[in-house]
């Protein structure tokens, strides 16, 4: 992956330089890049500038297409390679997938100053390690925004995705309070309610609410359309409940394969609880066994606990 490519685009010639009097890196409104205008950066890049803690946003994409994409859609001003957003830029958020983010971050923390570095990725515990011992290390703020779509690139893009949802921060015992205290208030602002966790806690939990989840959903995806060789039976009869579990196998590989194999341990360990627990399903059917069949789904239905 290039990002520091030659690819530097505005979105016509009469965008404004908004230069801040603020400085860096106190003050309200900043100058922003978001490396990685996708989904997520997208996302983000649309409510950093509703909620008006941009001055400016400039955006670093590899892709072309994707470049064209994130200024048609207004998400940002401008598109810069990596180096030139970096020298201009307040903050730097990194929305990369995460096998790009472990050596592209500790290249961001050898370019900045007193930017303010934030991660968005799904993994922490590879990341944080690999930036571990840089003389920067305390400009970088470890998050994880706990929202995401199906859907990928700039045009998936969600105006309010965050709103009401979590973000949790790894290790901020690690990081510089000025740059806890702007990644904080940029996440309050943009409506999100902040958790803390170590973290390899964090790679652990996520494994069993998110990561199986998608597991799960490319499995059964598979599994149909092994099985259903008429794709459009399955469009006739697909379930509201159908579509619901399946919805995550439209996600992007080049997303979650790095991401699976990032955290390979926690999920290897989750993903035997599951299939141990498919096992079960399929002993007690196979045996007409009703009694503990029931309490199978008896337990399941505890879930209520946890979500409403």
């Amino acid at each position: 992956m290039n990002l520091n490519s030659d690819i530097k685009i505005t979105r016509d010639s009469q965008v404004v330089q908004h230069t801040s009097p603020l400085g860096r890196p106190g003050g309200a409104r900043k100058k922003i890049a978001i490396v990685g205008v996708g989904l997520i950066g997208g996302s983000m890049a649309l409510q950093l500038h509703e909620k008006k803690l941009s001055s400016k946003l400039i955006g670093v994409e590899e892709s072309r297409k994707h470049a064209e994409q994130a200024l048609e859609y207004e998400l940002v001003d401008e598109i810069l390679p990596l180096d030139e957003a970096v020298q201009e830029a307040d903050v730097i958020i990194m929305s990369v997938p995460v096998n790009v983010q472990v050596y592209l971050l500790p290249q961001v923390l050898d370019k900045i100053t007193d930017q303010v570095v934030i991660d968005l990725g799904s993994t922490k515990s590879d990341v944080i390690t690999a930036v571990k011992n840089h003389p920067n290390r305390g400009r970088y703020v470890a998050t994880h925004p706990m929202w995401g779509t199906e859907y990928s690139g700039p045009a998936a893009a969600v105006r309010g995705a965050f709103e009401g949802k979590v973000v949790i921060f790894c290790n901020r015992e690690d990081s510089d309070a000025d740059a806890v205290a702007w990644a904080e208030k940029m996440y309050n602002k943009i409506g999100m309610r902040i958790v803390d966790m170590d973290a390899n806690a964090h790679d652990l939990h996520v494994a069993y609410v998110s990561h199986i989840s998608h597991i799960t959903s490319f499995a059964l995806a598979n599994t149909v359309l092994e099985k259903e060789k008429v794709e459009s039976a399955i469009f006739q009869i697909a379930s509201a409940g159908f579509e619901s579990t399946v919805r995550l196998a439209k996600s992007n590989p080049a997303m979650w394969v790095p991401i699976f194999l990032q955290n390979r341990d926690n999920i290897l360990d989750v993903l035997t609880e599951h299939i141990d627990q498919l096992t079960r399903f399929k002993d007690y059917i196979a045996n007409s066994d009703q009694e503990n069949l029931q309490a199978l789904i008896t337990d399941a239905n505890k879930i209520n606990r946890i979500i409403k």
